[in-house]
């Protein structure tokens, strides 16, 4: 599920790329916008069917080791665990992602699958693998921190795939790393009886989120001459000529949710947009934005102007 600060970064993506154009086809950001939220589902997809791709082509690998003519015993007799695993035989039959990959045509594994020879090679080059193979009759929770560490050490951080990724989607590049560990998280959990978590269809937790991104990006533009007007003043060691695109973007969605979103907590408000700062600007962003964001909440609270209800005042 994606976290409101996923969606921020989204808007403010978009609100960026509609600035760098001069694009005025709002209709076609907006759908760009909900695409692109879209697709993180389909990175998610794909990248659990790499492991089950992974596993595949383990197998295919034994397979044809036993029929080498010189064949050693171990390759005559070989552990069969990774191709047993339980946590991939839960993902590999789990329904929804099935019929998700079906619905969405994802066959990318099939088509370029020399991404998952190069991972598999990796992983067979690993000394832990080995270790894994050598346990006698593995333990769920065994298999489960086996595919857990393979995802961490190794498909996470693969450039060739970190690469293809790239080269697939404009936004997944930025998506990559939240996907990644959003999947950790939930392959650590795995238990029998909560299989269906694996992949769960939908982006957004609920119908506020999911309406979130999109108010908040009409909001910021029909509303661009009012948080203009706020902001005027309110950095006077700097033109706004001289303000970096993304931070007064960032400083337009801040003062946005200030006056036109009455539940959200000045307090959320202002640390998500210094995280994304962070993250997504220069280095002396974050201390940029949280002063003039902390001068302007002074600012309305004196003049009355907060638009917050209870919630949000907290």
């Amino acid at each position: 599920m994606l976290t409101r600060r996923h969606i921020r970064v989204k808007v403010l993506q978009t609100l960026y790329a509609r600035h760098q154009s001069a694009d005025e086809d709002q209709v076609g950001q907006e759908k760009f916008l909900t695409r692109s939220l879209e697709q993180m589902q389909e990175l998610q997809a794909l990248l659990l069917l790499m492991i089950v791709a992974v596993r595949d082509q383990a197998e295919k690998f034994t397979q044809r080791s036993q029929k080498k003519y010189f064949a050693s015993d171990d390759e005559r007799n070989p552990s069969v665990n990774f191709i047993n695993n339980q946590i991939v035989d839960l993902i590999q039959n789990h329904d929804s992602l099935t019929q998700f990959a079906k619905n969405k045509k994802l066959k990318n594994w099939q088509q370029d699958d020399e991404y998952v020879i190069i991972l598999f090679n990796k992983l067979k080059d690993a000394s832990w693998y080995q270790d894994y193979l050598a346990i006698e009759g593995p333990s769920f929770e065994e298999d489960r921190d086996f595919v857990v560490r393979f995802y961490k050490e190794i498909l996470a951080q693969d450039e060739k795939l970190y690469e293809y990724i790239e080269d697939k989607s404009l936004t997944w590049i930025d998506d990559f790393p939240w996907v990644n560990t959003a999947l950790v998280k939930l392959l650590n959990k795995v238990v029998p009886s909560r299989a269906n978590e694996i992949f769960t269809l939908g982006v957004f937790k609920d119908q506020d989120d999911q309406q979130f991104g999109q108010n908040l990006f009409r909001s910021v533009l029909r509303n661009h001459e009012e948080l203009q007007q706020v902001l005027q003043g309110k950095t006077p060691n700097w033109d706004q000529e001289r303000i970096a695109d993304l931070d007064l973007i960032m400083l337009h969605m801040g003062i946005c949710e200030f006056l036109h979103f009455p539940s959200i907590p000045v307090r959320v408000t202002i640390n998500e947009y210094l995280e994304i700062a962070k993250e997504y600007s220069t280095p002396k962003s974050s201390l940029f934005i949280n002063g003039i964001l902390d001068n302007i909440i002074k600012d309305l609270m004196a003049k009355d102007e907060l638009n917050k209800n209870e919630r949000g005042l907290r």
